[in-house]
């Protein structure tokens, strides 16, 4: 039997991110505390992979180790999408973790790593390789979110965050079991063309999809299997939240993608009947328990759960559009969840976290600069024109709209409006509100000018959407090919 040497040019970026993330593994204990060196050669790392990401860019579809590994568009726009947003991650989260004494090697090796399964899950296109990359992005947020160990809030976080964590990976791994079971292939290529053609009974087929969406409704955060969230937020360094609010969410559009979109779009009328029930709960519940929150973090948990259910009405439209969509959403959810936990790490300082929503009283008269940036931020989360969040919610319901989902669509719609209280909230405490501290707001030059590019991103996006939204199209459109 003779071996084969794979093809390891599409998968240059994670060999090179590997590689790195081992070479500060192995040479931190002698650096003697210079996490300065650390920090640049982790910068260095994601600078590296998107270089290679776009010198190996081709307009084609690629698979490569026995067709568990896929470079494509779409994935080369994830993973840009995700250097960029670890990178602004770290920039943010400098500051923070040194008054904290979080500011350690083991961090950037985790997130690297992270990184890394995150890059896998985009690529994937095998089950094996998809739980995989899974599996190295869940256990690195773990160790993350009790990274600060002699806080109890955090230790409870990650311990709530490991258990139901493992329970999603379980119920996913066991559907794709009976997906394997009934198609008789791990491929999702080979998978989509036995469910296509009838191949496997369709009773088992139908009850591993019940799994699959189970545990990507565990990953995406989505109601009923959101009860994690709120608290690990909560309970994980701002930092950690910043990063787990960011990245991973473009994880997860990946996997539904691969999995829903990719290898199980001939069961579409089964699955989209589970995610309406997934979309309307999240929504629902999101907008109107953040209403309630005091907690700046537990008030964006909750927002994250309620984009969660736009990002499934993307998903629920069974198309192209509706798949481009969801990915145009994400992309603009992950820039604006990223400037909105900045600002919190911004007011932050040694001794005191800025995470009540009370803590932005007044800032307009501390900064107005900074008001201003989160001003943008607010209102595009809320969806106002003429800012991306705005664009992103349309895109979502014109393409739930035009798959027939009218109902669901007005019912987004009602509860948009409703959700925008909180946002608004956070606009009159900043504008209208006597500040209770007038303590100086201190950022370093890159945090400072990173903040100003965050929320001008989100209305210049806002103001010229059709750059952005044919990206999607043409990343979709040619990674996906559906009958």
């Amino acid at each position: 039997m003779n071996f084969v040497i794979p093809n390891f040019s599409p998968a240059q970026p994670e060999i090179f991110v590997l590689v790195l993330a081992l070479a500060i593994l192995a040479i931190s204990p002698f650096l003697k505390k210079d996490h300065i060196f650390t920090y640049a050669l982790t910068q260095f790392t994601l600078v590296g992979a998107a270089w290679l990401t776009a010198t190996t860019f081709e307009p084609s579809v690629t698979h490569t180790f026995s067709n568990m590994f896929v470079d494509d568009v779409m994935s080369d726009v994830l993973k840009m999408a995700t250097y960029i947003t670890v990178s602004a991650t770290l920039v943010y989260s400098r500051e923070y973790l040194m008054l904290r004494g979080l500011y350690r090697d083991e961090f950037f090796v985790l997130v690297l790593f992270a990184t890394l399964g995150i890059m896998v899950m985009i690529s994937a296109s095998h089950f094996i390789s998809l739980y995989l990359g899974l599996e190295l992005l869940s256990l690195s947020l773990y160790a993350l979110v009790a990274m600060q160990r002699d806080s109890t809030q955090a230790t409870e976080a990650a311990m709530k965050y490991f258990v139901l964590g493992a329970i999603a990976s379980a119920l996913l791994l066991y559907g794709m079991s009976m997906l394997y079971g009934a198609t008789g292939s791990l491929e999702l290529g080979k998978v989509a063309a036995a469910v296509q053609h009838g191949i496997g009974g369709n009773t088992v087929l139908v009850f591993g999809l019940v799994f699959i969406v189970v545990g990507l409704g565990f990953k995406l955060g989505a109601v009923p299997f959101h009860m994690w969230i709120p608290d690990v937020y909560h309970g994980a360094p701002t930092a950690v939240t910043l990063f787990i609010s960011t990245a991973p969410k473009i994880a997860a559009f990946a996997i539904v993608i691969r999995l829903l979109a990719e290898g199980l779009h001939g069961l579409v009328a089964d699955w989209q009947g589970m995610l309406i029930i997934l979309t309307v709960a999240s929504i629902a519940l999101g907008n109107i328990v953040a209403i309630a929150q005091a907690n700046i973090k537990r008030m964006l948990a909750y927002s994250a759960i309620s984009h969660a259910g736009f990002l499934l009405l993307g998903i629920l439209a069974g198309s192209l559009n509706g798949y481009s969509s969801a990915m145009f959403y994400i992309l603009v959810y992950a820039l604006m969840s990223l400037g909105a936990f900045g600002m919190i790490l911004l007011l932050s300082r040694e001794g005191f976290e800025a995470d009540t929503i009370n803590d932005f009283k007044g800032l307009n008269q501390r900064s107005p600069w900074y008001a201003f940036m989160m001003l943008l931020l607010m209102l595009s989360m809320a969806g106002i024109p003429p800012l991306a969040g705005f664009y992103a919610k349309l895109a979502v319901l014109q393409a739930a709209f035009q798959a027939g989902f009218v109902k669901v669509v007005v019912f987004a719609v009602v509860l948009s409006v409703v959700g925008a209280f909180y946002y608004l909230r956070i606009i009159k405490l900043m504008y209208f509100d006597a500040p209770e501290s007038h303590a100086p707001i201190t950022a370093g030059p890159d945090t400072a000018l990173l903040i100003s590019i965050n929320g001008l991103s989100v209305l210049l996006i806002g103001l010229l959407p059709n750059a952005l939204l044919s990206i999607c199209d043409v990343s979709v459109q040619q990674s996906l090919m559906l009958p």
